[in-house]
């Protein structure tokens, strides 16, 4: 930008202000145009077709009773998800995996070797 302000030396003495634009007012109409063609085609897609875009598994019924094929639970929570779906009873289920939970929080308490590990 130093010689946008100041100018050229050169040798034939003519002035380089001829060809300067001004900096400001070109780009900032030009971001401000950009931004609102962009506002008027995201705008343009969200209000006139919403759908366009989406997944059509969307759009399946759900059943309450299954779950869908594409949902696989992680592999931290295998031990939970096997404990909630082998027993039919809900508060059954959930009493168990509390009580495999406390397991794991209580397995620590039981170590009564005087031993110490590194």
């Amino acid at each position: 930008t130093f010689l946008h302000e100041t100018g050229s030396n050169n040798p034939l003495g003519i002035p380089s202000d001829c060809d300067k634009i001004p900096f400001h007012p070109y780009y900032s109409t030009k971001d401000i145009l950009g931004f609102a063609l962009l506002l008027i085609l995201l705008a343009s897609l969200a209000l006139f077709s919403p759908n366009l875009l989406g997944d059509p598994e969307n759009f399946t019924p759900a059943n309450p009773l299954a779950t869908p094929p594409h949902i696989k639970p992680e592999w931290y929570f295998l031990f939970a998800y096997a404990i909630l779906r082998s027993i039919p009873n809900k508060l059954g289920g959930v009493l168990a995996l509390a009580a495999s939970v406390l397991v794991l929080f209580l397995i620590p308490l039981l170590h009564t070797s005087k031993l110490r590990s590194m």
